[in-house]
């Protein structure tokens, strides 16, 4: 029997790992005017059933190109629309696609973000509730310290772009608008706990000189 969805803050569910999306975590808004679904969770009846029984999805957001998994069947299904970055877009042509540049405002205190380097259309998206969260998709990742950290692979697409764009979220946010991170892989890290907590802080400790002589993990 699959796990539960687990709630992270009021409103805001985090799906088990999902092994079509190499172990991603996917996320689930509940909101007043559309929910959001942040990349997909393994689908199965009841993982529909819980997004029904909560008023359905009206957005999937896809954070990155490995988090598509079963897209198709999900906007089958529940009829929702699918934003995505427009340079992941074309890996899913056949389906009813949105697609942003650099911003894009989808409600009432939500923005989805470009922030390039892992895939050139990794994304992340802002909910500006409890605090501030910001779901990261591969983007950053918890470490074993529980801290959230860019991962360099030999898939990475640009290395330096990603470092760049965590500059830019340091930029952008603040210790009183980024509370936690819910990251979209690497969740076993936290040990039990469903968020990044404490989160600008510990963005801002990140050395990123030193991050750009990292060699690729292969």
């Amino acid at each position: 029997m699959p796990k539960q969805p687990r709630a992270v803050i009021e409103d805001v569910f985090a799906f088990s790992p999902n092994r079509k999306t190499l172990g991603g975590t996917a996320y689930f808004i509940v909101r007043k005017d559309a929910n959001i679904l942040v990349d997909t969770p393994a689908w199965t009846e009841e993982s529909r059933d819980f997004l029904l029984e909560r008023g359905g999805v009206q957005c999937l957001f896809i954070t990155h190109r490995d988090a598509i998994g079963q897209a198709k069947q999900i906007q089958a299904d529940l009829d929702c629309d699918i934003l995505i970055q427009e340079q992941e877009a074309y890996l899913i042509p056949d389906l009813r696609v949105k697609v942003f540049e650099r911003e894009i405002v989808i409600g009432d205190g939500v923005m989805g973000l470009w922030t390039p380097g892992h895939t050139p259309g990794s994304s992340c998206l802002y909910l500006n509730r409890a605090g501030g969260v910001l779901f990261s998709g591969r983007h950053l990742l918890p470490n074993a310290d529980r801290a959230p950290a860019p991962l360099r692979t030999a898939k990475t697409f640009h290395w330096f772009r990603q470092l760049d764009s965590i500059a830019t979220l340091r930029e952008q946010f603040t210790i009183e608008t980024l509370a936690r991170i819910c990251p979209g892989g690497s969740t076993g890290y936290l040990r039990g706990q469903l968020a990044i907590e404490d989160a600008y802080n510990q963005l801002n400790q990140l050395d990123l000189a030193a991050l750009r002589s990292v060699k690729a993990l292969m």
